[in-house]
């Protein structure tokens, strides 16, 4: 049983079969879930908040709606993802996708909702256009409240896949841990949960540097 530990641990990207692939693999194909549905959602959801952020009218009209789908659990979607896209690959994406977007757009609405009204007042007084005022004004005054959101994201769409790859198995380091205990091979089952917490915590510390090298002092 060591040895077999040891040579996971040693050889992390060894293929032996659609089954038999080792955890740097298998932690490739969760990054790369993750990294689609996750970019997916900034795209939509930085726009977007961008939007409602400096719009009260479409802060209204939407606001009932995110109000409602908010509070969902991601892996709910995942039955209706798999019955409507009927593809288990693009339903975990899809799963990330809308985990990833209630933080995003949160945040990114208020960081920009709450941009010092003086600075609009100088932009208005200079006669720039809504989108320069927004990318040159309110995007750097509301960026570190939108990598905070952008943060949160990815920290719950990195939990978020280990449960969709247990629900849909196939690949990803969510199948491994399910694997393992379903084999009983408790030691292997350890080792991926404490790759499963480093990588999290690299995901986590990245975005920290970021948020710091936002920041701003006001």
């Amino acid at each position: 049983m060591g040895s077999e530990l040891w040579a996971t641990i040693a050889d992390p990207f060894y293929v032996a079969g659609t089954n038999d692939m080792g955890y740097g693999i298998q932690m490739g194909y969760s990054l790369l879930r993750v990294l689609i549905g996750y970019t997916l959602s900034a795209a939509v959801a930085i726009p977007l908040g961008f939007l409602i952020g400096m719009s009260p009218m479409f802060y209204k009209a939407l606001d009932p709606f995110i109000q409602v789908l908010k509070p969902i659990s991601p892996l709910a979607w995942m039955p209706i993802a798999l019955f409507t896209i009927g593809d288990s690959e693009l339903s975990s994406i899809f799963v990330i996708f809308i985990c990833s977007l209630w933080p995003m757009l949160t945040n990114t609405a208020f960081g920009v909702a709450n941009v010092r009204s003086d600075w609009v007042n100088v932009a208005r007084t200079h006669e720039l256009s809504t989108a320069k005022t927004a990318l040159t004004v309110i995007l750097p005054a509301a960026a570190p409240t939108i990598i905070t959101g952008m943060r949160i994201s990815i920290g719950i769409a990195w939990l978020v896949i280990v449960a969709a790859e247990m629900l849909v198995g196939g690949t990803g380091i969510g199948y491994v841990v399910w694997n393992e205990w379903n084999g009983l091979r408790l030691d292997r089952m350890i080792v991926a949960i404490l790759l499963i917490g480093v990588v999290g915590m690299l995901l986590d510390a990245a975005f920290a540097r970021l948020q710091r090298a936002v920041a701003y002092a006001e």
